[in-house]
């Protein structure tokens, strides 16, 4: 069976992707980091941020212990931060520097794949 060329292209990043965990100055990330990071970075502007607890309570994801433990990662290997609103009583997640330019080198993936 051949494959359509989207598939072939999405294949490719795939691909691409994957090879980033061998990528020199990228921390590797298992699919639930990467999933946590894809939530993080879709909520970024300040009025959207997602708190610690909205994301530990994610419970399709995993249990709230598992949830923590890779938020606590993520901030380990630099890629999320914490944030607080105005009035400082509820921690909100944000990407880094670090985060951003993870997005960066796989959006480069996209389009590479898409040539």
């Amino acid at each position: 069976m051949t494959r359509s060329i989207k598939a072939d292209a999405y294949m490719q990043f795939m691909s691409l992707r994957l090879s980033l965990r061998d990528h020199a100055g990228l921390p590797s990330l298992d699919p639930l980091e990467e999933r946590l990071l894809e939530m993080v970075a879709l909520a970024s502007e300040p009025r959207d941020r997602l708190s610690v607890t909205e994301v530990i309570t994610t419970s399709e994801l995993g249990s709230p212990t598992t949830l923590h433990g890779r938020l606590t990662s993520l901030r380990a290997k630099g890629l999320v931060q914490l944030a607080y609103n105005d009035d400082a009583s509820r921690r909100q997640l944000q990407l880094t520097t670090a985060g951003m330019s993870y997005l960066d080198v796989l959006a480069k993936c996209m389009v590479a794949a898409a040539k």
